[in-house]
């Protein structure tokens, strides 16, 4: 299926008109790697949309992660992260230069889920970042 299909397939699933800066920013994003920040997604965007504003673009990501289409990461390291990956995994983060990396549950030893904790709070999903430096860091 192209692209611009299934573009167009989740914005009537989810009620959002399709526009062509939507369309443009929806590619880029499922072409970035790891967790985009709307600073990183606008750069990569407005080479293709030069008229885009930095506003315009964190208004679509809001929008498209209110819809859920994308979700929002944890904003407690700086900027707001985009998540793209929809599987079931959580995060490692450098405290060093912020990198944020995937971790499977498995690898985390995690005990399975449990689906309204006390209080009666209903859980829709969990998200644990594992805080650290990275490898990379680590040699520095």
């Amino acid at each position: 299926m192209q692209a611009s299909t299934n573009f167009r397939q989740l914005c009537a699933q989810h009620g959002i008109a399709v526009t062509h800066q939507r369309q443009v920013l929806f590619e880029v994003m499922q072409a970035m790697e790891g967790h985009p920040s709307p600073e990183e997604v606008y750069a990569r965007v407005k080479k293709k949309v030069p008229s885009i504003s930095l506003a315009t673009v964190y208004k679509n990501i809001h929008l498209l992660v209110e819809s859920g289409i994308f979700r929002k990461m944890s904003i407690h390291h700086g900027s707001v992260r985009v998540e793209m990956n929809s599987e079931e995994h959580h995060h490692m983060v450098c405290s060093k230069c912020k990198a944020i990396t995937d971790i499977g549950e498995k690898e985390l030893g995690l005990v399975p889920k449990r689906r309204s904790l006390s209080d009666g709070f209903l859980v829709e999903r969990y998200a644990v970042d594992v805080i650290g430096l990275c490898a990379k860091c680590q040699q520095a």
